[in-house]
């Protein structure tokens, strides 16, 4: 076989293959389709970006306030601590009541300083703290403040209160409020105080008044007077006690002592301790009876202006002598008229007596009363 011919019956072999390859492949695919229904299963694997998110802030440390609780002052908040990276932080203050709690927001306080207002005094602030990131928002509020003062300052003293005035029975003690600083304007009021002679064991008699004078009555001889002033203002009070008064003693008047009626109060009481008669004992119905009683205090001292009744028994032997006031030696004379129902014999006419001070109720104060008797013959 020539060479040509070899050549073309190798291509006509290669042809014959590639056709056979062609209809095998063409048979399969029909038989898959229309016979066993046999089905083919295609996977497709896909790939998905996840972008993580970011964890919102967390506080680890309250925010807190500083500055100086007092109307006028400026306070500034600090952020506190927190996780996350916050990116920026938002405020809002809050006025609370005097114990910390029931607070509320303030409108248009959202900066980090406050500049704390009249409306805040006798409150206390607080401020609410918000972090913000992109994974969102986290809120922490501070303590509260201490209760916001007024502006200004409280009194304070430097140079004591003085009480002047004569150390004697009916003489009047007066006080000055001493020397202050503060804001302006500042309140006094003045507590009265008996102390023994040593100023010690001192007992309020007169408490918080707005008497800056005392008259000195029989219940403070031999004690010593002081007096505590307080000054108040808007910022808050303080008190200091004036030194003491020399010991309290009586006026003597012509080597005897004397007190006025009015100055005679408890636990002091009125005392009927001498009575005269004339004529005594009685003998005619006809003579009047001058009855004269003196009366003195439970600490001797004798009484001017005491009222003094008396009354005669058995009623009937008598008329009522009107009362009549003691003078300035403690002594009063009543005149008290038999009547004919009074017996001229052996015998007595006794007499009811009571001295009282003008006021007083007739069975209480410092009133007292007595039995004396006259003889008759």
């Amino acid at each position: 076989m020539n060479s040509n011919l070899k050549r073309r019956f190798l291509q006509a072999v290669a042809l014959s293959a590639v056709v056979g390859a062609g209809l095998a492949a063409s048979v399969a695919a029909g038989s898959a389709s229309t016979g066993s229904q046999r089905a083919t299963t295609t996977t497709t694997t896909a790939t998905t970006t996840t972008t993580a998110t970011k964890p919102a802030p967390a506080n680890t440390a309250l925010p807190s306030i500083s500055g100086t609780a007092k109307d006028g002052q400026v306070l500034t908040a600090s952020n506190g601590s927190w996780t996350n990276s916050p990116d920026s932080f938002t405020y809002q203050w809050q006025r609370c009541a005097s114990g910390g709690g029931g607070c509320g927001s303030i409108t248009g306080a959202n900066s980090q300083r406050y500049t704390v207002a009249s409306a805040d005094v006798g409150h206390t602030l607080r401020v609410e703290v918000t972090a913000h990131n992109s994974g969102g928002t986290g809120t922490a509020s501070s303590n509260p403040t201490g209760v916001i003062q007024a502006a200004g300052s409280a009194p304070a003293n430097s140079k004591a209160p003085v009480v002047s005035g004569t150390p004697e029975v009916g003489q009047k003690l007066t006080v000055d409020t001493g020397t202050w600083s503060g804001s302006t304007p500042i309140t006094y009021d003045y507590t009265w105080q008996r102390c023994d002679h040593n100023g010690n064991g001192c007992v309020t008699f007169l408490a918080h008044s707005n008497a800056t004078s005392y008259v000195l009555t029989s219940a403070d001889v031999d004690h010593t007077i002081r007096v505590e002033v307080t000054a108040k203002n808007s910022n808050g009070s303080s008190y200091v006690y004036s030194g003491h008064t020399a010991v309290i003693t009586v006026k003597t008047v012509q080597h005897a002592t004397v007190i006025a009626v009015k100055d005679v109060s408890l636990p002091n009481r009125l005392v009927i301790d001498n009575v005269q008669f004339s004529p005594n004992p009685v003998l005619s119905r006809n003579t009047p009876i001058q009855a004269r009683f003196h009366v003195s205090d439970s600490q001797g001292l004798s009484v001017q202006g005491a009222l003094v009744f008396a009354l005669g028994l058995p009623y009937g032997w008598s008329y009522n002598a009107s009362e009549q006031a003691t003078g300035a030696d403690g002594w009063v004379t009543l005149t008290i008229r038999p009547t004919r129902n009074m017996p001229l014999r052996r015998g007595d006419l006794v007499m009811f007596v009571r001295a009282r001070k003008p006021g007083d109720s007739l069975l209480a104060g410092v009133s007292t009363r007595r039995l004396v008797q006259e003889g008759i013959r």
